[in-house]
């Protein structure tokens, strides 16, 4: 195991990964230069299309330093806060790490959150700027930029400047030399001392003839296909039908031993029967491996089928897509209006529109999806229970618990005082302000369905672009909500009902029913439109009944011809409106729903 290193590159979105990948790619020679192509690991359209990394992707690269041969197995990762779950799985199975920053943005938030997790799994991190072709000097000499970007990252990671690293992922300068380092500094992968062989499970993905490959980090043992294997925490047998490694593509191989980064394909074709951070052993009595911390999904979604996709083709592509994500968590739903549907438990809104997008893209699915909300631990009496949905929020519970983030925004120093101003329109408690050179660092406290109302947006169009936030879960607060319901002719719409923050809940409420009075359809009959908070009716629109002159037929004459009729069509509106039930049609929840 002297000759393996496993490493991750780790950095803000859209700091070159992916790019200086491609450049590792090249100067091992695991892909060919006329077969290279942008972001050659992002297995998904949709990765390259956005120019981010959604799903890790493990390469195996042969690498010969000093006339010795090294393997090197690498795991790409994203950068949004959204995948920290994903960047954290990756980190427990490798020994180093390289943390890349962006020489034209500086350190970000999600920089500092991520070198703490990987600090905290014991990893040798290496420091490295990206992007220096772009600040270069007519006499060789080093940019103002660069210099400051180094001494940055040099005292974030508290190593000499001399430690940190020059790249360009565009041109593969200084690649080499950095490639050089991970073998140095990047410790070999431990040798166990137990006699049974396990590995764990890091990833999943599902292929139509070998079933579920099952991306594993081999701790001890040799493993080969053909044996029986037991999977620890499903308490389940397999037989193993394939072992091999990625180059990237699937190479399977007689063998593979400790301290390697391979796949196992199982042959198992349920989605729920391999479950990510598993341990999979050749005895079935084996101490489990630890594993990692279950994901928590904090934004809920329903899904609904629309126009031809039906309710079992979007329940088989969750399924499918939740095998290499293991964050998403899926429950039936059912609405008046909509129909059958599914419940989707996400990490935050991008998670939410990556999958959506999985879903319309490589599905080719029709859907709708509800408002997103988060969850809340209701106490009434003596009973506590959780809510996801808005309607089974009760109007008068003793309390109401909502899930709290705690939050880092990294920002210019120009930019403070617009980004503090946030508290005006977000429920956001600032608590502290660090200065780290010419960036300052505030940190505090908002409620995670604060996150739901555009905070990213307006955190970046307050700093033009420059500020960056990353957050993580931080417990539980007493939660001033209500539940906002939306009435058409007096009938609750339940698609339309959501949790509002109080102080918000009138403004809210006359968007959304003048909103519903612009796309409803006018009826023969007068439509009440009102918004109903706490048991009490907040706002009210109404759509004028569709006029027909019922007298158009007549020509002069007593005027009482006329009366006599406009008084039957006045009753028959009446009893008309008595027996009538509002159906939303599905085009106005389209218009009504979106963002």
């Amino acid at each position: 195991m002297h000759d393996i290193r496993n490493f991750v590159i780790i950095a803000h979105i859209d700091h070159g990964k992916s790019t200086l990948a491609d450049r590792l790619l090249e100067v091992t020679g695991t892909i060919e230069s006329r077969r290279m192509r942008p972001q050659y690991l992002d297995r998904l359209e949709l990765e390259r299309e956005r120019g981010i990394t959604i799903k890790m992707a493990p390469v195996r690269m042969r690498y010969t330093l000093n006339a010795i041969p090294y393997t090197l197995n690498l795991i790409d990762t994203p950068g949004h806060t959204d995948f920290s779950y994903e960047v954290s799985r990756a980190l427990h199975a490798v020994e180093g790490a390289i943390l890349l920053v962006d020489v034209t943005k500086g350190i970000q938030a999600q920089t500092l959150s991520t070198l703490r997790a990987a600090q905290q799994a014991g990893l040798s991190v290496i420091g490295a700027v990206n992007k220096i072709d772009l600040f270069r000097e007519a006499d060789g000499g080093m940019h103002p930029r660069v210099a400051k970007t180094i001494t940055a990252l040099a005292e974030l990671l508290r190593v000499p400047p001399g430690d940190i690293f020059l790249v360009s992922g565009k041109t593969g300068e200084g690649v080499d030399s950095l490639l050089r380092a991970v073998i140095d500094r990047v410790h070999p992968p431990k040798q166990e001392s137990e006699e049974k062989a396990r590995v764990l499970i890091f990833d999943s993905l599902y292929d139509a003839h070998k079933g579920i490959l099952a991306f594993v980090r081999v701790v001890s043992g040799e493993w080969r296909a053909g044996g029986n294997v037991h999977f620890l925490a499903r308490k389940m047998t397999s037989k193993l039908k394939e072992v091999g490694y990625f180059a990237p593509e699937l190479v399977s191989c007689p063998t593979i031993g400790a301290g390697e980064i391979g796949y196992f394909a199982t042959g198992i074709k349920e989605p729920d029967l391999v479950q990510i951070g598993d341990t999979i052993a050749l005895e079935a009595h084996t101490p489990a491996l630890p594993g990692y911390r279950k994901p928590v999904p904090v934004v809920f979604i329903a899904f609904y089928p629309d126009g031809e996709t039906e309710f079992d083709d979007l329940k088989r592509a969750l399924a499918k897509l939740r095998l290499n994500d293991a964050a998403l968590t899926i429950e039936p739903d059912a609405n008046e209006a909509l129909g059958r549907g599914l419940k989707v438990g996400f990490l935050g809104q991008l998670h939410f529109e990556i999958t959506a997008s999985r879903l319309h893209d490589e599905f080719n699915l029709d859907f709708l999806t509800s408002f997103p909300s988060v969850a809340y631990r209701v106490r009434e009496k003596d009973e506590v229970r959780v809510v996801t949905q808005a309607k089974d929020l009760p109007d008068h519970a003793d309390a109401v618990y909502q899930p709290m983030i705690r939050i880092e925004v990294l920002t210019p120093a120009e930019y403070v005082n617009a980004i503090v101003n946030l508290k005006m329109n977000f429920d956001m408690r600032i608590e502290a302000m660090h200065t780290m050179g010419e960036y300052v660092l505030i940190t505090g406290h908002m409620p995670l369905a604060e996150l739901l109302r555009d905070f990213d947006d307006q955190l970046k169009s307050l700093s033009a672009g420059y500020a960056s936030f990353s957050y993580e879960l931080a417990g539980e607060e007493l939660a001033d909500v209500e539940r906002l319901e939306t009435l058409v002719a007096g009938d609750i719409v339940p698609a339309l009902t959501r949790v509002v923050a109080r102080k918000d809940v009138e403004r809210e409420a006359r968007v959304t029913v003048e909103r519903l009075k612009k796309y409803l359809p006018a009826q023969q009959f007068a439509q009440a439109i009102q918004a109903r908070a706490g048991g009490r009716i907040i706002a009210r629109e109404t759509i004028a009944a569709m006029r027909k002159d019922v007298t158009g037929y007549l020509y002069g004459g007593d005027r009482s011809r006329k009366m006599k009729l406009w008084k039957k069509q006045k009753k028959g509106k009446e009893k008309l409106l008595g027996m009538a039930k509002v159906k939303v049609p599905v085009s106005v929840f389209r218009e009504i729903l979106k963002k």
